[in-house]
Formats: C-alpha cells, structure tokens, sequence
C-alpha cells in the first residue's frame, strides 16, 4: 500500500482547519471556510492553493527543442525564451497522455509542469520517448513546492506582501524573481480565469511566503474551489474533458494541437485522420433549465435517445445557474439542441450552449 504523501504545507493547511483528503497520493485541502466563499475570493479580490503536488520535469540537451516538438501537441520552437505553452502528449491513436505546460527555458532546457495524478505515468511515457535524442530528462516533482496566486489583484498583493513587481511580466511568460535568500520562478499564469502567478521555489522559501500570504489576508483556498473556478472559465480537467481515451479534438483543444503546421508530434498522423473523417462526438457546453446539479458522468439523453454523459458540472458560484462541460455525439452537438440529464432516476431539461460560461479576466493575452 502506497503511503500518502504530504507538501511542505501541510502543517498550515491544518492549523487553518481544512478538510483534508487524499488526492493524487497527497493529502490535500478541499476546502477551508466554504467553497463559495473561497470561490468569491479569486472572482473577486484574491486567494491562494497549494499545488505543491503538481509535478515537474527538468529536460535538458543539445535536441531537446527537437525532443518536446516531438512529444508536444503545441508548436514550441518558436516560442521566445521566458514563455510558457499550454499543450498535450498524445499516445499514437490520438489519445491524450496528459495535458501539461511547457516552460522555455532556452533551447537546450525546457521545464514540463504535469498533472499530480499522471506524475509516474508521465515520466515513464516521456523518458520511453528518448531513444532517438540526445537529451536527459529529471524528474525534480519532490524538489520542489508551488503556490498559485489568483484574482484580480494577485498582481497587487504579489507587490505589496513580497515586494516584488510583476507588473512587466506578461501573460504566459515567466521569470526568475528574488524574496529574501530564496530564488524564485514566478509564471503568470493559473487554473481560474484570473489573472494571477504561480510560484515555484523549495520547500523553505514556499513555506515563508505562504504564511506571508496568510498575514497579509489572502485567502487560502481548497482543491474544491479550484475545481469550481476552473470549470466556470471552461479548463479542462484530466480524467474529466480529456484521457487516454478522448482525442485533443474531441475535448475542443484543436488550438492547442498544430495539426496543420509542418511541425510534426507523436499522435498527429491520427489526429489528421480523425479531422479528415470527421468527429463522432466532442465536449460542448450545457445549461439546465430547473435548479439542479448535473454531476460527472450522469448520462445526457435527447428524447429517449442517450447521446452522451456530463464530463464536469456545477451549479455554478458565478452565474447561480446549472452548467455542465459534456461529452455529446454528433449529430447532436448543435447550440440550442434540448436535451436531459438523468439526475438521481429523474429528467432535468436543458439545452446545448457554447463553452463560455463567463469572461476570463486575464490582464493581457500573450502567447
């Protein structure tokens, strides 16, 4: 039996009262106030998690531009040195290993940022990539901690609490930063539709500063209303609107999979054939018409018809409505096609929408 891990916050996490459960092999703060509430900080001022669970790559080497252009979905060799990319690994079929971001470091050295729970799978698919290039490839996941600050005025308690200024650093990009004796990589980048950073540095100097954070009344927020906030601005979740067996086109991450550039990846020759022949099914937005909450995995039908199952929903903190991100077959995927959730053995009526559910409220857009 696998022992349960725990971050360098731990002991915080606790001492705030939060309730904990296991996540990904780590216990974790769900929630420590009410999800609402921790919601409305991040839409509305600021807050703060611990994703120190997230896992990290080192991949350093005369081809690892080469290397990430060929596990990576997204096109990276033109990317500046100091960006961040948002992407996927894809099994040959198609299929998604993870999604992940990609930090240029320069073009010998990259930092690929993973999901928690896809820490040991990733590795192992990435470093069977190998054989062909003249690269390493490190996983530091256990070196090193991260706090993630969201909200409209991240930016400002960033400033005022560390005294550092972000003001210059643009959004998808990241810099080395210095609080005190510690070292910093500070990313503007998030999982809530805010603007905000996500902070990465050891154990040592992340514990210091999250306790800053907390005199300084930003709140700390659980898994719970990171989840809410993620799909209330649409971000994908794995497990959820991908897996390793949804395609980046069923999931509606086209965008970030350069199909129709002359960079190829591993997965693109099937992601060609399945453009070509067209998609069987793919995740649309859904709103119901009666209070309820249409959770994953609950089955949509149009009449008697199942034509597929809710990925993630929530009555939503924002909006005070009920929305779902679904997966639907074609041809059944139209705005404004009516069709039900089966809640608890009862038919809830709603409707097929499109996946912007509200405005993200990024400072700028960049890469």
């Amino acid at each position: 039996m696998l022992k349960i891990k725990k971050t360098c916050l731990y002991d915080e996490h606790v001492k705030l009262n939060a309730k904990m459960e296991e996540f990904a092999g780590y216990e974790m703060p769900i929630v420590y106030t009410s999800i609402k509430e921790e919601h409305e900080s991040i839409r509305q001022n600021v807050g703060m998690f611990d994703v120190s669970h997230m896992g990290e790559f080192i991949i350093k080497g005369p081809e690892a531009t080469n290397f990430v252009n060929h596990v990576f979905t997204n096109e990276i060799i033109s990317k500046e040195n100091g960006s961040v990319t948002y992407g996927m690994m894809c099994y040959e079929n198609g299929t998604i290993v993870d999604d992940l971001l990609v930090y240029k470091i320069n073009d010998f050295e990259y930092l690929f940022v993973v999901n928690a729970s896809n820490i040991a799978k990733d590795y192992s698919w990435v470093i069977e990539q190998t054989e062909d290039f003249d690269v390493t490839i490190n996983n530091v996941s256990s070196e090193y901690s991260e706090i993630a600050i969201q909200g409209p005025n991240a930016e400002a308690a960033v400033k005022a609490l560390l005294n550092i200024n972000l003001d210059d650093l643009k959004f998808f990009y990241f810099g080395n930063f210095e609080y005190g004796n510690h070292s910093l990589l500070i990313s503007r980048t998030g999982y809530t539709g805010e603007d905000g950073f996500e902070i990465y540095a050891y154990s040592d100097a992340i514990l210091e500063i999250w306790r800053k954070f907390v005199e300084g009344d930003v709140t700390p927020c659980g898994l719970g209303s990171r989840d809410t906030l993620r799909f209330e601005a649409a971000l994908p979740l794995y497990g959820h609107e991908m897996s390793d067996k949804i395609t980046p086109l069923e999931a509606g991450l086209k965008f970030f999979t350069k199909i129709d550039s002359e960079f190829d990846f591993l997965g693109k020759a099937a992601l060609l054939k399945q453009k070509e022949t067209g998609l069987t099914r793919r995740v649309v937005g859904v709103e119901l018409i009666k209070r309820s909450i249409p959770r994953a995995n609950y089955p949509v039908y149009v009449g008697e018809q199942e034509v597929g199952y809710v990925t993630t929903g929530y009555l939503s903190v924002t909006l005070n409505k009920p929305i779902a991100l679904a997966m639907i077959d074609r041809p059944f995927t139209k705005k404004g096609t009516e069709i039900q959730i089966k809640i608890r053995n009862k038919m809830f009526p709603g409707f097929i929408r499109d996946k912007k559910f509200l405005k993200k409220n990024y400072k700028s857009k960049g890469a």
